[in-house]
Parts: structure tokens; sequence; C-alpha cells
């Protein structure tokens, strides 16, 4: 089939965005890294209280019955991490509608990449926590990617990384994502209140009708997925789906200038890279060290996440896009190397992000034991993952050709 001037276009804008995309999180990561050794040092300082203090200090929003009364963390992660699931929405929304995943040709690979990197992790968790009910909950903890840290990782290596290998990793961080959207709303979600539910639902069909009839004023969206938000927020179901299910619902139009998914992506990207992630990690990743030892790291629930994404992951992706290969049901890029695909399968273990957001809804207050382990598991599995992807990737990427 020939290719038109206006899938020339299409392809050319889609590429542009990729690359923007690529680089804002890249340096995102960078970022994050940052606000998790930070986090850690106060974690372990004489500011330890003031840091336990203020995750748990009470903020109050609105007035009257419209009033909502929460904890500083509890506010980061069902609030401020709205915001990043409305990014991951529009971004999957643009990877179906322009992207890698408008071509069916390029899903298959991916797609089955992102199952095995799920399946794996998920099954040496539970084979190490079988019988215990409440680690358990901890179940999908380990089969996330995070997408910033894995692209920070390969920016270091500079031009020698193909471009067809960050694609690849960031269309199974893409499918990586949807399927811990879908673990969240299956198994993340607490007594439903019928009022709630159905308030949501008849908001979801109102931004569809909006969709629908191709209205594009963002501030008519965001008005309704606010609400949607606060009616998610009653429902039982997990607040951040809001944000997932206004950014798919928000039209993609043709560009920055004039399409809305588009715009509201160009301008909360930076915001999401580089303040609410930096945020989540800053709360989210201190760990207090004082009094764990080795014993601690190899308790079932930190051994079974970091074992997890350590292993899981690569054994998982690698694994299932080899075998994917071997059986011919997909293509694959002759410009990435064998050595260089297990190195990217390896940083697909850096689950972070996702990873301490599965883990916030696993083990709450009432799993106190579990609560500062499963974190252990998610710090030191990500770095060790981030540390065999980068020397394996080192050693298998030539080196950029001097001028």
């Amino acid at each position: 089939m020939t290719e038109t001037r206006a899938d020339r276009a299409m392809h050319r804008r889609a590429l542009a965005a990729l690359n923007a995309f690529m680089k804002m999180e890249a340096a995102g990561g960078i970022v994050l890294v940052l606000a998790t050794v930070v986090a850690m040092v106060v974690a372990n300082s004489a500011l330890s209280a003031d840091y336990q203090a203020w995750l748990h200090a009470r903020l109050t929003l609105g007035f009257g019955p419209l009033s909502l009364d929460k904890s500083v963390s509890h506010w980061i992660n069902d609030g401020l991490m709205v915001v990043f699931f409305l990014v991951v929405g529009l971004e999957l929304k643009r990877e179906l509608v322009e992207g890698q995943f408008a071509d069916r040709a390029n899903i298959t690979l991916p797609v089955v990449g992102a199952l095995g990197g799920m399946a794996v992790p998920m099954l040496i968790y539970a084979a190490l926590n079988w019988g215990d009910a409440a680690a358990m909950r901890g179940t999908a903890i380990p089969a996330a990617t995070d997408i910033a840290f894995a692209l920070g990782i390969l920016s270091l290596l500079g031009p020698r990384v193909p471009l067809a290998l960050k694609m690849l990793l960031l269309a199974i961080a893409v499918a990586d994502d949807l399927g811990a959207i879908l673990i969240i709303a299956v198994f993340y979600t607490g007594e439903l209140s019928l009022v709630g539910l159905v308030t949501a639902l008849a908001l979801v069909g109102v931004l569809y009708t909006l969709n629908r009839a191709k209205v594009t004023q963002l501030g008519l969206y965001l008005f309704v997925g606010f609400l949607l938000w606060l009616a998610v927020l009653n429902s039982g179901v997990h607040a951040t789906l809001a944000g997932v299910v206004l950014g798919l619902m928000i039209p993609l139009g043709k560009g920055a200038r004039d399409g809305s998914s588009e715009a509201l992506l160009h301008a909360l990207h930076p915001w999401v890279a580089f303040v609410i992630l930096p945020v989540f990690a800053f709360a989210n990743a201190g760990v207090p060290l004082a009094g764990l030892g080795l014993d601690d790291l190899l308790a079932p629930v930190p051994l079974g996440i970091a074992l997890g994404l350590l292993l899981g992951k690569l054994l998982g992706v690698y694994g299932f896009i080899w075998l994917c290969l071997r059986l011919g049901w997909a293509k694959f890029d002759r410009t990435i190397r064998p050595a260089a695909l297990f190195g990217m399968a390896a940083l697909c273990g850096i689950g972070f992000t996702m990873s301490l957001f599965v883990g916030s809804l696993s083990f709450g207050a009432d799993h106190p034991d579990y609560q500062l382990t499963h974190r252990l598991g998610i710090l030191s599995g990500s770095l060790f993952s981030a540390l065999l992807g980068f020397v394996v990737l080192k050693i298998a990427l030539p080196s950029p050709k001097k001028s």
C-alpha cells in the first residue's frame, strides 16, 4: 500500500513526539534518582521523625460536606498520582491512534514481552509467599516497569543505543502500564459504593459523548474529569483510574496546537516528570534502615519482589520475546543484537514508581510488617536490574564511531 502525504506527516509527527517523550523521560529518570537518594538520606538522618510526621499530617481541602480530609501521603498517592495516570492515559491513546500500536504488526512483540515480564515475576513472588494471605496481596508489585528510570539508564549510553531498542523498551513499558492499570482495577478495588459507581459510570458516559461529538474544549473535559475523580474516590475503585479514563477520552487532534490531548500532554509532561513523580518518590522511597539486617532483605516478601524484578523480568521479557520470534509470530529489527535485547530485558526490572504505587495499595496500615520490607525489595531489585542492564548494554552495544 502506497504511503500518502498525510501518512508521512503523521509518522513524522509521531516520531518527533516520541523523541521529545524519550528525552523528557530520561531527564525525569535522573531527577527520580536524586529524589530517591534524598528520601533515603532524610529517612535515615535526624530529620526522620519530621519526615514521618509530614507524611502523616492531615490536610483538608474543600469546605463543609464537600471537604476531603486525608494525610499528605494519601493526597500524594490518590491525588497527585491521578495526574500521572492522566498522562499515562494520554500516552496510551497516542500510541494506539498514531504511535507504534496503531500498526498491528508492531503490537505482537512488545505485548508478548510485557505479558512475560508480568507473569514470570508474579509467579516467582507467589512461589516464595504461597500460604501467606497477607503477603500474597503484593503479588503484582514486581510486575511493573518504570519507563523513566529505564530510559534514564539508556541515556547514559548516549548514541550507542539504537532507536529500535529504545522504541521496543518504550512499547513494552506502555503495554506494561496497561497491564498494571487492569491489575489495579481488578485486584485493588475495595468495598463498592453503588451511588459512587453509578455516578462514575454516568460521568464516563458524559466524557464519551463529548468525545463522539468532537468537543475539543479542554476545560470541559477537565471539569467532568474532576467530578469523575471525586465519584471514583468514593466508589471503592481506586481513584487514579479516573485519570486513565479521562486521558483516553480527550480527543487526540492533529498536533500540539490544535489537538486537545497533545496540548494537555505537552503541558503536563514536565510537571509529571520533574515534580509529581519526584514528590511521589520522596514520599514513598524513604526506608529507615536502622535495625534492619540481611535477614529482613531475605524475608519472603522483599526477596520475592527483588527476585521477581531482577530475574523474573529478565527471563519473562527475554524468554517470551525469544519464543515469539522462534514461533514466527513477529518480526525483529536486525539492528538490535541479541545481547542488547538481553540488557534491555534486564532494564525492564526497574519497577520503582509503579511498583511502589502497587505496594502502597497492597500493604496499608493494617500490614505494618510489610510496609517497610516491600520497599526494600523494590529498591534492591530495581538497583540490581539497573546495574545489570547497564553493564550488559555497555558491553553489547558498539562504541560510537569517532569522526
